[in-house]
């Protein structure tokens, strides 16, 4: 914690009651946070007060401030100008930065007869053409992969005519995605007018590219190229059905940006879908540490804002802030025109708001290794269990034993929604003898958390504290492991997983009492599956147990085989089946052996006939 937090604290409150820009600085001098408040005294307090409720970026942030200062303004608005500007000029490690990289994209057409359609960032002197330059790499690059499966062109690393012939179509072929100029069928002729079909369509758009394909198939058609008119169909069919594709809006959509955050596990992933004509022409994601999520949306349009000079007549947000007024007002000045900026709440706006944010939860979600799925169940779980954050790392436990015999547990994990196991971990009871689930549960967790204490961070299993402890079991399993975490001063939400009579998943339990969870959410099935994923561990590791004590006393059975004994033969040879089938020379070959208790055993297996000599 910053030794300095009570001498801050005490600044913060004399602070007044005022609109304006509070500017934080490290040991060094140096600016590292920025930002406005419509009350200074009230904003700034915030944050040297408790730590419990700040996300982990603004925690490092506050640990590392060694002294502020501020400016007052006669309104937010001016505050929000003079952040902007202070932002701009001192870019502060904590704020939001984002860097101006896009650049520009080209469409190439390389040298040669057989040309190929891709995008490129860049152009280089290699005899190829290229076509642009354009700002959006998005549209680039979708409208080049759409032209190249359109009009059947080849994306392979193949070089014609040099690879005729040399090896089997690929899979584009087969899937009417590519004609094949490999196979060394495809007439020079026809492939160029493919080419510039393609070309056509992409410097023309679909409906200038339905209209000369069509007078093509009307022409081919007239002069009985009923073959060629054909193929010709077939590719302004395909052109239409890529166009339907793309109508993901309607008409209504002019110029707009759509903008929806997703945040999780301490990352925020804003997601920028920008609309021209009514057509999706660019998409931007970013994902950065999350901050504090009250004024994180604002501070993303400042930045994103301050490097475009293109601002739309509408912005759509997926989140509401304090600040909007003032924000709409400062792109409003910025843009020459007044700007809308809006929270759509119903109807099709409503639609895209969710149709980014779900984007956003994907580029999230991929980032770290899940899919939007996934991510969906954790936050059903989230919400339903009243969780601050994302459970992205779960461990779940279950108790196995035979009438008090055999006593064992297993813990399961999952990460990011999916099994972890790698990281599964198995326990014998040590601490009793007979049965109790509630004292097996408790030494578990005991087990578990001590070797958190000693385990390297980098430890699968129990180098890491979960976000989420699972138990199978009620009220009274919650209540033994609650004690054991109380004592340890472990903070980690805990509750327990209650089965119906048809041994089905059917409450969640903690110190609130049960929360039914219906069998029609993706919530019930996640839950059910990790449980029942738990009691097959647990269960498996039961009769493992059983078996090798059993196994075990079988071989007690004979004279002069201990406890000791009868583990080095099972380890030796790894079944009784194996033993009873060994001869004499390998039975007195094997660990902690003697001739005469390997007689002992060979009789035992063999009845009284005396082993060879």
């Amino acid at each position: 914690m910053n030794p300095k937090m009570s001498e801050l604290r005490k600044k913060a409150m004399a602070l007044p009651l005022l609109p304006g820009v509070y500017i934080m600085h490290g040991a060094d001098g140096g600016i590292i946070y920025i930002g406005k408040a419509k009350a200074l005294k009230n904003r700034v307090s915030q944050y040297f007060g408790s730590q419990n409720n700040h996300p982990e970026k603004v925690r490092r942030m506050v640990d590392r401030v060694d002294d502020f200062e501020y400016i007052i303004t006669d309104s937010e608005f001016e505050a929000l100008i003079l952040e902007c500007s202070l932002i701009k000029q001192h870019t502060p490690k904590y704020n939001i930065l984002l860097k101006d990289d896009k650049g520009y994209s080209y469409i190439r057409v390389s040298a040669g007869d057989w040309g190929k359609l891709s995008y490129v960032l860049q152009k280089a002197d290699d005899g190829a053409t290229y076509i642009g330059p354009y700002k959006s790499s998005y549209y680039v690059k979708s409208a080049v992969e759409e032209a190249n499966k359109i009009f059947m062109l080849p994306t392979c690393g193949r070089q014609f005519p040099r690879d005729f012939r040399k090896g089997r179509p690929c899979l584009n072929y087969h899937i009417r995605q590519c004609m094949a100029p490999c196979t060394g069928r495809v007439k020079l002729d026809d492939y160029r007018e493919s080419l510039q079909q393609a070309l056509d369509f992409l410097k023309g758009g679909s409906s200038a590219s339905v209209r000369q394909l069509t007078a093509q198939m009307e022409a081919a058609a007239e002069n009985l190229e009923f073959e060629r008119a054909a193929r010709i169909r077939d590719k302004i069919a395909a052109v239409r059905r890529m166009g339907d594709k793309q109508k993901v809006v309607l008409s209504k959509v002019l110029d707009e940006d759509v903008i929806a955050a997703f945040r999780n596990g301490g990352k925020t992933c804003f997601q920028v879908f920008r609309f021209e004509g009514g057509r999706l022409f660019d998409r931007e994601s970013f994902i950065f540490d999350s901050g504090d999520s009250d004024s994180e949306t604002e501070e993303f349009l400042v930045s994103y804002y301050t490097l475009r000079q293109d601002i739309p007549k509408n912005i759509a947000l997926a989140d509401g802030f304090e600040g909007m007024e003032d924000m709409q007002r400062w792109l409003t000045d910025k843009r020459g025109s007044k700007v809308s900026l809006l929270v759509p709440q119903r109807g099709e706006q409503a639609q895209l708001c969710a149709m980014c944010r779900a984007n956003a939860a994907e580029a999230l979600a991929q980032q770290k290794g899940a899919t939007v799925r996934e991510f969906g169940v954790l936050e059903e779980l989230r919400q339903t269990l009243g969780l601050a954050a994302l459970p992205e790392y779960i461990e779940c436990y279950d108790i196995s034993n035979l009438a008090g015999t055999e006593n064992v547990a297993g813990m399961v994990v999952y990460k990011n929604g999916k099994p972890l196991k790698s990281a599964y971990r198995k326990f014998k009871i040590k601490g009793f003898e007979g049965q109790d689930d509630y004292a097996s549960m408790a030494e578990t967790l005991t087990r578990r958390f001590e070797e958190y204490r000693n385990a390297e961070p980098a430890d699968e299993g129990f180098g890491k504290l979960p976000d989420l402890i699972l138990l199978d079991g009620g009220k009274g399993q919650v209540a033994a492991v609650r004690a054991v975490l109380a004592r340890m001063d472990i903070q980690v939400p805990l509750f327990g997983l209650v089965k119906d009579d048809r041994h089905r998943t059917r409450a969640v339990t903690g110190d609130g009492g049960e929360i039914a969870v219906s069998s029609k959410r993706s919530l019930f099935a996640f839950l059910s599956k990790m449980q029942d994923e738990v009691h097959r561990f647990a269960v498996g590791y039961h009769h493992q147990r059983r078996k090798n004590t059993t196994f075990r006393s079988s071989l007690t059975a004979i004279e002069g085989v201990g406890e000791v004994r009868a583990k080095a033969l099972l380890k030796y040879f790894r079944t009784v089946d194996n033993i009873s089938k060994a001869d004499l020379a390998e039975l007195e070959a094997a660990p902690k052996m003697t001739k005469d208790t390997a007689r002992a055993v060979y009789r035992y297996f063999h009845g009284e006939n005396e082993p060879n000599s």
